[in-house]
């Protein structure tokens, strides 16, 4: 009933559902992130309280995926769509290829530049040279299997949902990336093992 519902308003509203429901993800995966490192924290203090999660850095990163890359996550898989139209596999092919090569750029360069510019970082630049290429290849041991998947399996008006829904993984680990990783799946495996990482005081891998 409740899926029902759902898929109904998204095809009545598809932008505004597809939109909501991509921010609402990834401000998730940011919170997801916060909740296990304070828990990482708390057992390596032996259970003292501890600082809190960090809620502003939650809604500054839904105010980016919703100004932002929901809106383009909607426009461009669209247009995707409309320029290699169909689910024939040389289609479904350049799509990915598509995503990956022009898309995916411009959503971490937007990430790391708008929450800089949220954080007022005086060089809202930084992040995108220290962490820009690392996460870019870290994106592509993930997402061209889920554009896959996407382009080939999902109605167009619900692509950007189901982007979202797995983007809730990508947020948590980009989140991460962010605030002490270094865009590398080494740098969240280290720290998912329970070791402090801290991007700042180590060069990132090249």
């Amino acid at each position: 009933m409740a899926a029902a519902m759902l898929r109904g308003g998204v095809r009545r509203f598809p932008w505004l559902c597809n939109v909501l429901l991509y921010a609402g993800l990834f401000a998730a995966g940011d919170a997801a992130q916060q909740l296990w490192r304070r828990r990482r924290r708390r057992r390596r203090r032996g259970g003292g309280p501890g600082p809190g999660p960090d809620w502003a850095q939650t809604r500054r990163v839904a105010l980016v995926a919703l100004a932002f890359h929901g809106n383009f996550s909607y426009v461009w898989l669209r247009a995707l769509e409309r320029a290699l139209p169909g689910r024939r596999p040389a289609a479904v092919v350049a799509k990915v290829l598509c995503d990956q090569l022009l898309g995916a750029p411009v959503a971490v360069l937007a990430f790391y530049t708008g929450m800089s510019i949220l954080q007022k970082k005086e060089d809202i630049f930084s992040d995108c040279r220290k962490k820009f290429w690392n996460t870019y290849k870290t994106g592509l041991m993930y997402w061209p299997f889920v554009q896959l998947s996407n382009f080939m399996l999902v109605p167009v008006y619900l692509r950007t949902a189901y982007t979202g829904l797995c983007g809730f993984l990508w947020a948590t680990f980009i989140c991460f990336s962010q605030q002490s990783g270094d865009g590398t799946a080494k740098s969240a495996f280290v720290w998912f093992q329970g070791e402090e990482v801290n991007a700042d005081e180590e060069p990132s891998e090249k």
